[in-house]
């Protein structure tokens, strides 16, 4: 199932069906070039090297999210902008939590794809208004990563939305799912030649450098200033 659950949700399809949506798909195609970046050849990147410096654009919008079985994801780190949209503080809270009852299914099977093949999610969301609150259209983007043990049982995603809140929570219909499967087959890290030194740059901060990490799983990821 390489692309599922209608179709695709590229830049165009967004700009067309949310056009206060568009100005976000730069920084939505700056997450992912980020999550490519800390790619070392095929293989997915590991949940330690993630540093919020590089998703500053996102942050209050940023997740972390923990496989717990199958098809079930909960959150680990969840930027305010999640909590906003449900009203209470939504760390440890199912991913699905999110998701309205009717497409939890769906999105169950998205996330098997995700750890299992795997695979990168961008969903096109919408939840409908009502007398106490306006329609809300958003795009979720869904990033595997490795624990500290190596396996593929973390994600870093990302919720943007346009429209006001109004009365939470809100839950959102999923109105189109893009699955684009990765292929780790290949050697994950290249073999450098005799005598090369590695000169890739740290991911982390310089020592001494006070800026914030995500060394311990933390409720709110925040980029803190010196």
């Amino acid at each position: 199932m390489a692309k599922d659950l209608d179709q695709p949700t590229d830049d165009r399809i967004v700009a067309m069906q949310n056009p206060d949506l568009s100005c976000r798909v730069a920084d939505l195609r700056a997450f992912k070039a980020y999550w490519h970046g800390l790619r070392r050849g095929a293989d997915v990147p590991s949940r330690g090297d993630v540093d919020p410096r590089g998703i500053e654009s996102l942050l209050s919008e940023a997740f972390v999210a923990e496989k717990i079985a199958p098809g079930l994801a909960r959150l680990r780190i969840a930027g305010l902008h999640l909590s906003d949209l449900m009203g209470m503080e939504v760390r440890g809270m199912p991913l699905s939590t999110l998701i309205d009852t009717q497409d939890r299914g769906r999105f169950s099977a998205a996330l098997v794809e995700l750890f299992e093949r795997p695979a990168t999610l961008r969903i096109a969301l919408s939840a409908a208004g009502d007398l106490r609150r306006g329609p809300v259209t958003g795009t979720m983007l869904i990033l595997p990563l490795r624990s500290d043990l190596g396996d593929i049982s973390r994600a870093l995603g990302c919720l943007v939305t346009t429209g006001r809140i109004g009365a939470t929570p809100r839950r959102f219909r999923i109105t189109a799912c893009d699955i684009s499967p990765i292929d780790i087959t290949a050697d994950a890290a290249p073999a450098q030649a005799p005598g090369v030194a590695d000169n890739r740059a740290p991911v982390g901060p310089a020592p001494g450098d006070n800026s914030a990490t995500l060394p311990a799983e933390r409720p709110y990821l925040r980029l803190v200033r010196d």
